[in-house]
């Protein structure tokens, strides 16, 4: 008999019938187990990455649903796999999606009410523009990384009022818009920095050529995602998922509106 170092029950065997603690043995503590756990953990996180993010892209809206229903074994779960592309898509920030540089942010929805809340801060840090530009586009990124989850959210609240009758509940719509944004992530800012930077053709990408991008990308995506996730299908499919674009958008300009003036008050501290 052996008693369990957890929970203290008395049991025979290697493993706690309780709560299921293992007893540790010396093998378990050589560097060949040690280094056979972290080959293990690795190849098994970067299987549920390639398997999952992989359905994300050939079966929009089956991960959510799945995660929804119960099924999540099978998966990483959503959350994670946006925060391993997030992380990536901040090396390669030629596309301002989640991340908005200070002139992003000028040419953005909301940017001739910025221009006022702009002069005053320069004023009060003492420097020229350029200067304040580089402290600003340093400061911004690092505060875009913690605060991405804020588009999901805010792009998840219509999807409650399009999708009212869908028997979804609002951490539901969260889920299924974080796979959108994963989507997002790896094909509007990953993969398509990739193809600009391997093709060389950066100067003849313009603003208008990146919203057609998205707006085709993110269409597909939305139609047929609404209607694995949501059941939806017909003509009113189609045109939730082009409200929705426009929603996104808006959702993206507040996020970044917020990112601004938050970048703002952290500078000045």
């Amino acid at each position: 008999m052996v008693s369990c170092k957890s929970c203290g029950n008395a049991f025979e065997g290697n493993y706690c019938n309780q709560c299921g603690e293992k007893v540790l043995v010396p093998a378990d503590r050589s560097l060949r187990t040690l280094l056979n756990t972290i080959t293990r953990a690795i190849t098994f996180a970067d299987n549920k990455l390639v398997h999952t993010l992989g359905l994300m892209l050939r079966k929009p809206g089956f991960v959510s649903a799945e995660f929804t229903e119960g099924r999540r074994v099978k998966y990483l779960p959503p959350i994670s796999v946006f925060f391993v592309l997030n992380l990536i898509y901040f090396f390669f920030p030629l596309i301002q999606l989640f991340n908005a540089s200070l002139n992003t942010q000028l040419l953005s929805l909301f940017g001739g009410w910025l221009r006022g809340p702009l002069t005053t801060a320069v004023l009060q840090q003492g420097v020229n523009l350029e200067t304040f530009t580089l402290l600003y586009n340093l400061k911004t990124v690092g505060l875009a990384k913690l605060m991405v989850m804020l588009f999901v959210l805010l792009a998840s609240l219509p999807l409650n009022v399009l999708y009212r009758r869908s028997n979804r509940y609002f951490t539901d719509h969260v889920d299924y818009m974080v796979e959108v944004a994963c989507f997002n992530l790896f094909v509007n800012a990953i993969v398509l920095t990739l193809i600009i930077n391997l093709t060389g053709l950066g100067s003849r990408v313009n603003e208008l050529t990146l919203t057609i991008i998205f707006i085709m990308t993110n269409l597909y995506f939305l139609i047929r995602s609404g209607y694995t996730f949501y059941t939806e299908s017909s003509w009113r499919l189609v045109i939730k998922s082009v409200l929705m674009i426009g929603l996104m958008k808006l959702a993206l300009e507040v996020y970044r509106l917020i990112l601004f003036f938050l970048t703002l008050w952290t500078m000045q501290r």
